[in-house]
């Protein structure tokens, strides 16, 4: 868990990327899901067509951004960081589990406590 309001959840999950990296995880082991605004990478590559789009998780060669409501269609990695970043609790109470359920070693997640607390129903 790292403590982040909503609006610096997303800077605190690609810190925690970063750190990831630094440590020697190769970039196809990494998810990152957002509940809230999709990361600008994800957005990016989502102008170029959802099939290109999956392929690039599919291929697994780097990290993969995704929106938090595509996590039933995402496979397993290594570690996989939630930035819970907005969005509404319903949405979060889904994500959360799910992404631990495609955490094979580490699951992060980064947002607010009091939020995840209340959304899960459960001290994190």
């Amino acid at each position: 868990m790292i403590p982040a309001p909503a609006a610096g959840a997303l800077d605190a999950a690609e810190e925690a990327v970063d750190l990831l990296l630094e440590a020697g995880r190769a970039p196809g082991d990494i998810l990152v899901f957002t509940t809230g605004d999709q990361h600008p990478w994800a957005a990016h590559e989502l102008s170029f067509g959802n099939a290109a789009y999956w392929a690039q998780h599919d291929a697994r060669d780097d990290v993969f951004f995704a929106d938090a409501a595509a996590v039933e269609r995402a496979s397993a990695r290594p570690v996989v960081v939630v930035a819970v970043n907005g969005g509404d609790d319903d949405a979060a109470a889904r994500a959360l589990p799910a992404a631990l359920a495609r955490a094979s070693a580490l699951l992060i997640v980064c947002g607010d406590p009091q939020r995840i607390n209340s959304v899960l129903g459960v001290g994190v």
